[in-house]
């Protein structure tokens, strides 16, 4: 059976081509507790809390379903991230699980957790300019997911596109046209 400790060395030795993948199917059959991998991507080591959260990224998008039970626990520790490199991965696996093509399962979990923390948690990122593009991309995309949730989020979420917008690079410009296309389609 795999353990942390052994998690933790493989993050450190092994780096070959497909790892990651490898290394979730394993976790996935072995029937490990995802929430351990969760605790794992807080690790005091950076590169050991970003290949966590690359793992727990591969493995809840692998088998959404299997994993619905430990939603509530991901969405508490979420707000918690500080690492940089899991901050992607996170708002990946929150955008996947808010998207309205989830598998509906995941759809009703969602539902019935408190996501205003995320919401804003995303809106933090989204204005810190020291947060990676892709962070911002992928969090403006979640508040969008959860806009119709949430009455308040379409006015700030415009206000936020708009100011990202203005000195933004190439991929902030073309997810801001779009959602701003989506949500005056809504309106």
């Amino acid at each position: 059976m795999i353990t942390i400790d052994q998690l933790i060395n493989d993050f450190s030795t092994d780096r070959t081509k497909g790892f990651t993948e490898c290394l979730s199917q394993r976790i996935r059959e072995e029937n490990f507790d995802i929430n351990q991998l969760i605790d794992l991507t807080f690790h005091k080591d950076e590169q050991i809390g970003f290949r966590a959260a690359w793992l727990l990224d591969t493995t809840l998008n692998a088998d959404p379903e299997k994993y619905v039970g430990n939603l509530p626990y991901f969405i508490a520790r979420m707000v918690n991230v500080t690492n940089p490199s899991c901050k992607r991965h996170y708002t990946r696996v929150v955008l996947f699980f808010t998207d309205k093509k989830a598998p509906e399962i995941i759809r009703k979990k969602i539902a019935a957790i408190d996501m205003e923390p995320v919401v804003e948690k995303c809106f933090d990122w989204m204005i810190d300019p020291k947060v990676k593009v892709a962070v911002k991309a992928f969090a403006a995309e979640v508040v969008y997911n959860l806009s119709p949730r949430y009455d308040w989020i379409k006015e700030e979420l415009v206000n936020q596109l708009q100011f990202m917008m203005r000195d933004g690079t190439a991929a902030i410009q073309v997810r801001g046209k779009k959602l701003l296309a989506s949500i005056k389609i809504q309106n």
